[in-house]
């Protein structure tokens, strides 16, 4: 119940903060026939203060509440039915349009950014991430999997350490001879417990080095590559040269659990990244080009990572019903879609420009992506 206020908390915190980057249009004035604004004084001539744009009509009744709360989340003036169906269908024509000077019809790229944002941690927070990796973790979700793994590495490492004692123990030449029957049979027991727990075999140190020398197997299969290559970081220790990266990736491998937290936080306090990332490469798509500046690409990108995410939420949300199927079908077919639509109408690119560019475009996106990705891991691990 209470991730569902939270989503909800969230969702209205969304409209607030897309109202916020738009300071032009909010508020309301006193009422009808006030002779100035009350926000900056000017003299009103009409309904609305020529100067800064608020109201002149002010309410104070309980209802107005209600108003105001619908009007900061989706601007019912008329921008959210204004700017959706062209980003659904026209893309191309929503960003030239808004590039070339039709601000106050549509919302504003970081308002609408701001708002995909949130809206997407909301729908997250109320109906979790889905069957993610479920298939690949012996028919557990993604979580699930995440939570047995930590379980496990918790269980091996303290048998682990307890091995090592005992090896420790048993390495003293004036042991007795009870004693160290004692202790190998202890050491026995402990063997015979992880096999039971359905963890890896306590090794001693001698094990252990042949297996980092000995590096991880070389598989066919790049599922059983990562699995197998993982498993042989966590039964080692992670030794690249620098310490303090090591020590965040002994964390890591001691505690995915914790790192998964960390970059689902990151990736919704970090998500802006994704537009610097992206404008070096959409420059690339148009290069020394005196047509089109760096701002026109901005839109471009803001507009279309916006989108994305739009696309994503009702994905999620279908996905609960009997059409998730069907619909995560269609939307990877709408993506590369969407991006021809947008280049060609934002830029006015030919049929097979905007085609060439889409192809280039997919291959940066996921390229993008990935650099964020990395980013979020790194800032997990470290952090």
């Amino acid at each position: 119940m209470s991730g569902d206020i939270e989503g909800i908390g969230a969702a209205v915190t969304a409209g607030l903060a897309g109202r916020a980057v738009e300071p032009q249009h909010g508020g309301t004035g006193e009422s009808p026939g006030s002779l100035r604004c009350l926000n900056c004084g000017t003299s009103l001539t009409g309904s609305h203060c020529h100067h800064c744009g608020q109201r002149a009509d002010v309410h104070r009744s309980f209802g107005a509440i209600g108003h105001d709360l619908v009007h900061a989340i989706f601007h019912f003036e008329g921008k959210i039915w204004n700017t959706l169906p062209l980003l659904a269908w026209r893309p191309g024509d929503l960003t030239r349009r808004y590039i070339h000077g039709e601000r106050a019809r549509f919302i504003s790229p970081l308002a609408l950014f701001l708002f995909a944002v949130f809206l997407t941690y909301a729908v997250l927070a109320m109906v979790g991430s889905g069957d993610f990796g479920r298939g690949l973790n012996d028919g557990m979700g993604f979580d699930e999997a995440v939570a047995e793994q930590t379980r496990t590495t918790a269980i091996k490492d303290s048998i682990q350490r307890e091995v090592d004692r005992i090896d420790t123990e048993l390495a003293k030449k004036d042991i007795a001879a009870a004693s160290r029957q004692e202790l190998e049979s202890e050491r026995d027991i402990l063997q015979k417990s992880a096999e039971y727990l359905g963890v890896a075999r306590a090794r001693s140190k001698s094990e252990r080095s042949a297996d980092r020398a000995a590096g991880p197997p070389v598989l066919d299969d790049p599922v059983k590559q990562v699995a197998t290559s993982a498993d042989f970081i966590s039964r080692n220790k992670v030794d690249t040269g620098v310490p303090f990266i090591d020590r965040g990736l002994e964390k890591a491998f001691a505690n995915p659990a914790l790192v998964l937290y960390k970059v689902q936080a990151n990736a919704y306090k970090f998500a802006w990244a994704l537009i610097p990332l992206s404008l070096p490469f959409m420059w690339l798509l148009y290069p020394f080009s005196r047509r089109f500046h760096t701002y026109d690409h901005f839109v471009f990108v803001t507009y279309s990572i916006s989108s994305i995410l739009l696309l994503f939420v009702v994905v999620r949300l279908l996905n609960l019903t009997i059409f998730g199927e069907l619909a995560t079908f269609f939307a990877l077919l709408y993506v590369p879609f969407h991006m021809y639509r947008q280049l060609r109408g934002a830029y006015r690119s030919s049929r097979f420009g905007a085609f060439v560019r889409t192809n280039l475009l997919l291959f940066f996106s996921l390229f993008s992506v990935m650099m964020f990705m990395f980013l979020l891991l790194a800032l997990g691990v470290m952090g």
